[in-house]
């Protein structure tokens, strides 16, 4: 036995509804009524579930590999400065014009290089990775500890 209920749609939603009626031919009551019960039914719980769970999982993994590239690239850069303070020498002060003028080039070229590797979709992330993967065992040259 039916119970009649009197429920009320945005009229897009409606609309939708009676299309799908239509379509199939059948009633919009039956189709409504699919609906719910295909929402109450403890499967439809269970799809939900798992779609939040590989959704999740997926979330997981792109996390994991942001925080292992910022890693990496924390320590390209805190060794890059490493071997920089220790290499470069301190500019005398007569120098230092010129000096702050190679600077700028210097910075200049550095900008319009990152912005052509990022335009082409270049990542050093994925180069280390690559070369990394490619020497498989063999030992790679470090910076020495003392630096």
């Amino acid at each position: 036995m039916k119970t009649r209920m009197n429920v009320y749609f945005e009229a897009e939603l409606l609309q939708k509804v009676a299309d799908l009626a239509a379509r199939r031919n059948l009633s919009k009551s039956l189709v409504v009524e699919a609906a719910v019960a295909s929402f109450l039914s403890p499967d439809a719980e269970d799809r939900r579930e798992a779609a939040f769970a590989r959704r999740l999982d997926r979330i997981s993994r792109q996390i994991e590999r942001l925080t292992r590239d910022v890693a990496i690239s924390s320590e390209a850069v805190g060794l890059f400065v490493r071997f920089w303070l220790i290499a470069t020498p301190p500019i005398p002060d007569a120098a230092w014009t010129a000096a702050k003028a190679t600077g700028t080039e210097r910075y200049q070229a550095f900008l319009d290089a990152l912005g052509r590797r990022v335009a082409k979709g270049h990542s050093f992330i994925h180069e280390v990775s690559i070369e990394v993967e490619g020497q498989g065992a063999t030992p790679t040259p470090e910076i020495p500890a003392d630096m």
